[in-house]
């Protein structure tokens, strides 16, 4: 069997011009956003990752000609000297520091035959058509370019690897976006990458945080690769790219919703509606959630603190005991009348770094809308649904510091 995690030899920047090439993810900006970031700026790698900001407004995202020219657009950093291959295998601890937040994780191989057999643990569905997005970009590149968030259970033995490995000098330090620092040092030697490797093996499972639709990729080339002839399972391809933390050291905001409407209810007649499940007080303050089962809710220009009563929380279902699932199951679904969130369009969702104030700016541009504001979802909680083999409720957590596109690359060989 293969092991869960394996050492890589990673195409990387080299650290002069890392801090030319370090991007955002590619999934967390917009083709009009990813354009803007661009100006002067040529060698960003968001001209990998999001190769339709050279093609002419309104082409196509999802072309062919979009894939091919991502991998002009590789070709063209390699060829510079921009991007270089590592000579030999190697895993990669990995720092993110936001202001005083802090997480030392390390950059693996992570195992498809893992992933299939559910030793990469998932929470989350994916969507087929940004799935195939993820395969077309990986074939036409021969690499994975954007890094899997995952987690593991915070370990003694892992914590003092990773340590022993930041005394040396790193590759890689750059401030990416959002003024977060990315450093990165290679650990090439036989026996502490024998060390990360048994320690992972130990460990048994590692959690995907934020990447479920690149990990599913990732499968999908490897089980369409797996047919082209025999294999021993040690293939590149069979190895996905990811850079997993210990879970006490992941940073979970809050995940909050807006609506665009409160079905034909008056805030009153919504205050009433919730009584006999919710305490409610009115704030004079935005409410910012300090403890689960507590929301905040804006409409009309005015916060409420919502409490629910105890009584109504599920015991022993991790996923119905959700923050985001307790919200949707008393009220969302019931008194506002959307009953899936993912497919109707009236419910969006904004990621807690945008703050309290974009809710307010939301609901203040929609007549009768009305916002809610969550405590995070913790790891424990996200790590219990996914040993159950649960799948979590749609954005239910939302990631800070973000991975950085472009500084770890995985090449299929």
């Amino acid at each position: 069997m293969n092991t869960l995690v394996k050492p890589f030899a990673a195409l990387r920047p080299t650290a002069d011009h890392a801090s030319a090439v370090v991007a955002p993810p590619y999934d967390v900006v917009s083709t009009t956003e990813a354009r803007s970031l661009v100006e002067n700026r040529p060698n960003s790698f968001l001209h990998i990752s999001r190769p339709e900001i050279d093609m002419p407004e309104g082409t196509d995202p999802h072309s062919d000609a979009v894939y091919a020219r991502a991998r002009e657009n590789l070709d063209r950093l390699i060829g510079l000297g921009l991007l270089i291959r590592d000579p030999s295998p190697a895993y990669y601890v990995y720092q993110m520091q936001m202001g005083t937040h802090e997480q030392t994780g390390v950059a693996v191989g992570a195992s498809v035959a893992a992933y299939e057999a559910n030793r990469v643990r998932k929470h989350e569905l994916t969507r087929p058509a940004k799935e195939t997005d993820r395969v077309k970009n990986m074939l036409s590149l021969n690499a994975q370019t954007g890094p899997v968030l995952s987690a593991y259970r915070a370990d003694a033995e892992l914590k003092v690897l990773l340590a022993e490995a930041k005394r040396g000098t790193p590759i890689i330090d750059v401030i990416g976006p959002h003024d977060v620092t990315h450093t990165l040092w290679r650990v090439a030697d036989a026996a502490p990458v024998q060390a990360i490797t048994q320690a992972f093996e130990r460990l048994g499972a590692i959690y995907i945080a934020d990447g479920h639709h690149r990990s599913a990729a990732a499968a999908r080339v490897a089980a369409e690769r797996r047919t082209h002839g025999a294999n021993t399972g040690e293939e590149s391809f069979e190895y996905f790219l990811s850079v997993a933390f210990p879970h006490d050291e992941m940073h979970i905001l809050d995940y909050n919703r807006v609506i665009s409407d409160r079905n034909g209810l008056s805030i009153e007649a919504l205050l009433d509606a919730l009584a006999p499940k919710f305490s409610v007080r009115e704030a004079a303050a935005p409410v910012k959630p300090g403890e689960a089962r507590t929301f905040g809710m804006y409409a009309g220009g005015r916060w409420f603190e919502l409490r629910l009563a105890p009584a109504h929380v599920p015991a022993g279902d991790p996923v119905g005991g959700l923050d985001v699932s307790l919200l949707q199951t008393h009220l969302v679904s019931p008194l506002l009348g959307v009953t899936d969130p993912r497919t109707d369009p009236r419910i969006d969702f904004v990621g807690g770094i945008r703050g309290l104030a974009e809710l307010e700016r939301r609901v203040n541009d929609l007549e009768t809308g009305v916002a809610f504001a969550f405590f995070p979802t913790s790891m424990e909680q996200l790590m219990e649904v996914a040993d159950a083999g649960q799948l979590m409720p749609p954005k239910s957590t939302w990631f800070e510091p973000k991975l950085a596109d472009g500084l770890l690359s995985h090449v299929l060989d």
